[in-house]
């Protein structure tokens, strides 16, 4: 694998820029890593864990920290500065209701459920970040490396792809946590096979096409195998030399990343163009829209965890802008996606899942940053950690719930206070992995796969 650099992620509050990367595999195979991912299932193996379960995940990352309060937690008899600037509406579940802003979404709120007093206290986006992917701290703004794994990639690493022939962990269109790639989405000490596989480009682009999983253009299949059979061949001499076994046992996996290429199955799951139109309009010709329905295409197709990433969340000032432009496209997106996994009656099968690393803060700052109010624009909200939301629905949780209160306010849980960790065991819980695995890190010590927590019963 090459690792090159390709220019800058945009700035976040801090004012870093983050470095932007692109993986490059091997021409001649017409993939990218394929082989050491596919190593997931062979290596679950050896753990002696099989998951009971064929569910899968769809985990929507809102980068940058979207408001509880303008989102699924709205104040409206709190103070001005507090309660912000939309109201709440009904839904189709008695009791339950959610922004203005999310008129599709009320109408189905029965097919999901939210955890309102979830929290951890951290206010920096890299702290908040590592504890809602990988369930630990370690990491912060003056430190951003990642210490632990990626949930997802220790759910894949134990379950492998739920049919073979796809990728067990993907990204679309790439893993990125507050403009770190990987991030906090990387395999760490389990394996940087188990990073999770990148679709990279613009699935709502007419063109749209995942490099990853096509043959080189200069290359028919008939051409790659005679190519896949040639280098056989020239490795055959340094592997009759290999006394440990370890290039034989690499020859599966080369064998497996090459039936990905040339098979059909990864090719036609990434085709998003295989779509009826009008499934794609519903979805939204958007970025975001199109991104998550390629998602659900590849959960259905076989995939156990996919990662969707929508940044740009991370309003200190024109809230209400950021608001409008961004709100109405996650509700076209999530309702969309809910009414479909119900229509193909994938829902009991697929979990979805929607948060970011931290709220914002509850009482409304003065658009100045610091300076005269209003000089940054109109107002906003700050880093919160101290109160959260999590959507969750299908793969076997409860739709129309809600887990947990704030207070007044919306300052912090009020009761059923829920932690990063208990969303994992939830999460491994729907997944069938068993939460006591351990894995040895790279001082050569075993590590619980999670952080002592329980299971949201309350969903279940």
């Amino acid at each position: 694998m090459l690792r090159v650099e390709a220019g800058l992620t945009g700035k976040y509050c801090d004012g870093v820029s983050r470095r932007h990367f692109v993986q490059l595999g091997l021409a001649g195979m017409g993939s990218a890593g394929l082989p050491a991912i596919l190593r997931a299932k062979e290596q679950s193996a050896e753990l002696g864990v099989v998951a009971k379960k064929e569910a899968s995940v769809i985990l929507i990352w809102l980068d940058g920290g979207p408001s509880h309060m303008d989102l699924y937690d709205l104040k409206p008899e709190a103070p001005p500065e507090y309660r912000g600037l939309w109201n709440p509406i009904s839904t189709n579940v008695a009791g339950i209701e959610i922004s203005e802003m999310f008129p599709l979404q009320a109408r189905i709120a029965d097919k999901f459920s939210i955890v309102r007093s979830l929290y951890h206290n951290q206010g920096d986006h890299f702290t908040g970040g590592h504890y809602m992917l990988t369930g630990r701290g370690g990491a912060s703004g003056a430190n951003t490396a990642g210490k632990y794994p990626f949930v997802g990639s220790i759910a894949t690493r134990a379950t492998g792809p739920r049919k073979p022939g796809m990728p067990a962990n993907v990204a679309v269109p790439y893993a990125m946590s507050i403009g770190l790639r990987p991030g906090y989405f990387g395999a760490n000490y389990v394996g940087i096979q188990h990073n999770p596989f990148e679709t990279e480009g613009d699935p709502n682009s007419p063109g749209f096409q995942v490099q990853n999983i096509r043959t080189p253009q200069e290359l028919t299949v008939s051409r790659l195998q005679d190519r896949h059979g040639l280098a056989r061949v020239f490795d055959k001499m340094r592997r009759d030399v290999d006394a440990t076994g370890t290039l034989a046992a690499m020859d599966r996996f080369e064998q497996q990343a090459f039936d990905l290429v040339t098979g059909p199955a990864a090719r036609r799951a990434f085709d998003i163009g295989l779509e009826d139109p009008r499934l794609r309009d519903k979805y939204g010709r958007h970025s975001w829209g199109q991104s998550v329905l390629l998602a659900r295409r590849l959960v259905e197709a076989g995939s156990t965890f996919v990662t969707v990433h929508f940044g740009g969340w991370d309003h200190h000032w024109d809230l209400k802008a950021g608001m409008e432009r961004y709100l109405p496209l996650v509700d076209q997106a999530l309702a969309a996606l809910f009414e479909d996994l119900h229509t193909r009656g994938l829902n009991d099968n697929v979990l979805v899942m929607l948060c970011g690393e931290f709220s914002r803060t509850p009482r409304m700052n003065n658009g100045g940053n610091g300076g005269a109010p209003l000089s940054m624009g109109t107002p906003g909200r700050d880093h919160w950690g101290n109160s959260m939301f999590c959507l969750l629905g299908g793969g076997g949780v409860q739709g129309g719930r809600i887990v947990g209160s704030t207070n007044r306010l919306g300052e912090a849980p009020k009761d059923r206070p829920v932690t990063p960790s208990d969303i994992h065991h939830t999460l491994f819980h729907v997944l069938g992995v068993d939460p006591s695995l351990s894995f040895i890190n790279h001082a050569g010590r075993p590590v619980p796969a999670l952080e002592p927590g329980r299971v949201i019963h309350e969903l279940l």
